[in-house]
């Protein structure tokens, strides 16, 4: 998985951005998830179940004692920390699942030289105690407003797994609710969750449209065979899908497919409050992510910024040298290592932080939405000082 919502992707951009308040649920299914800020705790591996040749659905056990804090809305998303090899690694993946008391499961495919994921597709068995973050992310709907809802989804490989428990939860809370799923995958053995698919295409046959496009096999339809690209996506607005029946839009996927539908659906008069995205990754898998807390060597002389920031009611404070170039996530990690993130590509927002005061410069921002960044919000992982002093607060 990666990125949260409708935010803007504009690089460069002055930005600020949400945070979240602590909240803690009955664990009761139907009550809201809230905000909050995640946390990490050890959960036991319930099941690691194939999906796919080359992907695997975990299911984590989870105690009583923590059912609130692992409450959840259909298109959240999970924080995985491991060791592996001697370096922590953590990683995002979307819950696959509609809300259950006492579990949570995440979908993991095996990326090519994917460190952690080939770990969990390999080595990760039931039994295993594994560090996982509280429920985050935005990618989700309105759950008391479903009643004659058109909802549409457009996913491509794992892209899947947090539209899989959207369109569950949508279809099952509302006897008027309609889904439409896209979905492109290689091949048919590419498919994660077909037998889930086919179940629920079968128990909501007259609410459920399921199009499944596959582009390296032939299909009886031209439409559903080969990429998909903007003459086929138009194709597909102006035959099996009509957008002014949708009321909301949910894309998933890997950049260019995701950038590809929102430009080709604000084209047709799509407004951009009704479509949200969840990226697989930035489009730059090559640039460097501050988030390990990198040793800074301040030289005499250097010109510095000064970042405070405020943690479980604690705070610190942290200098940087100007030409460093450093994230606030970087630099803080260098004196609390317990800051949250996940992805530190500007992509989960598990990261993000309100700016209370100073001026901040975002690289990336694929997580935040319009609201959040008006209210004052960053995602410190991209967020570096253009003002002596920045003071930012996880806690708010």
């Amino acid at each position: 998985m990666a990125a949260r919502n409708l935010g803007s992707s504009d690089p460069g951009t002055t930005v600020l951005d949400p945070a979240q308040a602590d909240v803690t649920g009955e664990g009761t299914p139907g009550a809201p998830a809230g905000k909050r800020r995640g946390r990490f705790h050890t959960l036991t591996v319930a099941e690691v179940r194939p999906l796919t040749q080359d992907s695997v659905e975990v299911t984590f056990a989870v105690p009583p004692e923590l059912h609130g804090e692992y409450d959840y809305d259909p298109g959240q998303h999970l924080a995985l920390r491991a060791t592996i090899d001697g370096r922590e690694l953590r990683r995002s993946y979307s819950i696959c699942r509609p809300r259950s008391v006492g579990s949570v499961s995440v979908a993991i495919k095996r990326d090519l030289g994917g460190a952690f994921s080939t770990w969990a597709n390999t080595e990760l068995h039931a039994g295993d105690r594994l560090d996982v973050m509280s429920p985050q992310g935005t990618f989700t709907t309105a759950l008391d407003t479903l009643d004659d809802t058109h909802i549409v989804g457009i996913a491509a490989g794992s892209g899947i797994t947090p539209l899989m428990s959207l369109a569950h939860t949508v279809l099952e809370r509302s006897t008027t609710s309609r889904f439409t799923l896209v979905y492109t995958n290689r091949t048919a053995l590419d498919v994660m969750f077909l037998d889930e698919l086919a179940d629920l295409k079968d128990r909501y046959p007259s609410r459920l449209a399921l199009h499944h496009v596959l582009s390296r096999q032939t299909r009886s339809s031209a439409l559903l065979s080969g990429r998909i690209d903007e003459e086929k996506l138009r194709l597909m607005l102006a035959s099996i899908i009509r957008p002014a029946a949708v009321d909301e839009w949910f894309l998933c996927g890997p950049f260019e497919l995701v950038q590809l539908c929102r430009d080709t659906l604000e084209s047709v008069g799509v407004a951009a409050e009704h479509i949200r995205f969840e990226l697989f990754t930035t489009g730059e898998p090559t640039r460097a992510g501050g988030d390990t807390g990198r040793p800074v060597i301040v030289g005499a002389g250097d010109k510095t910024f000064e970042i405070e920031f405020t943690l479980d009611g604690e705070s610190a404070t942290v200098t940087t040298p100007v030409n460093a170039k450093e994230s606030i996530l970087n630099a803080a990690l260098r004196v609390r290592p317990d800051v949250p993130f996940a992805c530190a590509g500007g992509v989960c927002g598990t990261c993000r932080a309100k700016l209370v005061s100073g001026d901040v410069t975002m690289t990336e921002n694929y997580a935040l939405e319009p609201d959040e960044i008006a209210r004052g919000y960053v995602l410190t992982c991209q967020s570096h000082p253009t003002t002596d002093r920045v003071v930012v607060d996880y806690d708010v």
